[in-house]
């Protein structure tokens, strides 16, 4: 089975958003892209690198930071412990340095209190930190992250936000999330996913535009549209073929992502 078919995009300073369903593809392109796996066929391009090249490899791993989607922890390990462990293997063997690197990222991602813990006795939003804060390590040049804020609460997705769009000013951040709210606000590109190829590349507004026309409200259902949902103020949101007559609305990065990719989310209702 075929994962990805004719993905092609660029990325450049600043950071670009990977939208899509389940099995879209999107974990599948980021390992890659962390030189995790190698395409079939096709190339790839990391850094001006050919990853297919140990030695460009090693290159490439060298100011790369990956945040897998489920990353693996030694759970008897404290969070100080398992970041050092990691900056071994980064390759930095000065220990005073590194130590102090250590607890830099732990301080960035608001860990630094906890830093003698054992990563069992931590949160689920925790260990999603501790995962950023071992991407952080060496400042890299290019972040994969993979669902970043995944179980983070309000409070501690707003600090990923801050940090990420800051490390972005001179860094390239790619990041898969299933939270258009965090597209709208971090990503200066955005890309839809689904079944493997890329059904939109543009900017967020760009993405929001092409539900123009498109998105209505009625105080009743309609059964026309491809998707609908009663809001918090009792109306009934729209998306589809607008009837005529139909009182338009504004539409959303989330109701564009939804007319994209909409016949997947009923798929998914019916089964």
């Amino acid at each position: 089975m075929q994962a990805l078919g004719g993905v092609s995009f660029e990325a450049e300073t600043g950071i670009t958003g990977l939208l899509g369903p389940n099995g879209a593809g999107k974990t599948t392109l980021l390992r890659m892209m962390a030189t995790v796996m190698s395409p079939d066929s096709g190339s790839l391009r990391l850094l001006g690198h050919d990853p297919t090249d140990p030695l460009a490899r090693t290159v490439i791993r060298r100011s790369l930071g990956y945040m897998p989607q489920e990353p693996g922890f030694h759970r008897s390990f404290s969070a100080f412990a398992f970041i050092d462990y990691v900056a071994i293997l980064k390759e930095m063997t000065d220990r005073r340095a590194r130590h102090a690197e250590v607890i830099r990222v732990l301080d960035l991602v608001g860990l630094g209190d906890q830093a003698r813990k054992r990563i069992r006795a931590l949160s689920g939003g925790m260990r999603r930190r501790l995962a950023l804060a071992q991407t952080l390590l060496g400042d890299p040049e290019l972040l994969v992250l993979d669902e970043p804020t995944a179980g983070l609460d309000p409070e501690q997705r707003l600090r990923f936000r801050e940090l990420i769009s800051d490390i972005a000013v001179r860094q390239t951040v790619i990041l898969s999330t299933h939270q258009t709210e965090d597209v709208a606000t971090l990503c200066n590109r955005v890309i839809v996913m689904d079944e493997g190829i890329i059904l939109f590349e543009g900017t967020p507004s760009e993405l929001a535009e092409i539900a123009r026309g498109r998105v209505w409200a009625a105080h009743e259902r309609d059964a026309r549209a491809t998707l609908s949902w009663r809001t918090g103020d009792g109306m009934h949101r729209h998306i589809g073929v607008a009837p005529p007559g139909a009182h338009l609305i504004d539409p959303t990065i989330e109701d564009a992502y939804l007319l994209l990719v909409g016949h997947r989310v009923v798929a998914e209702n019916v089964a």
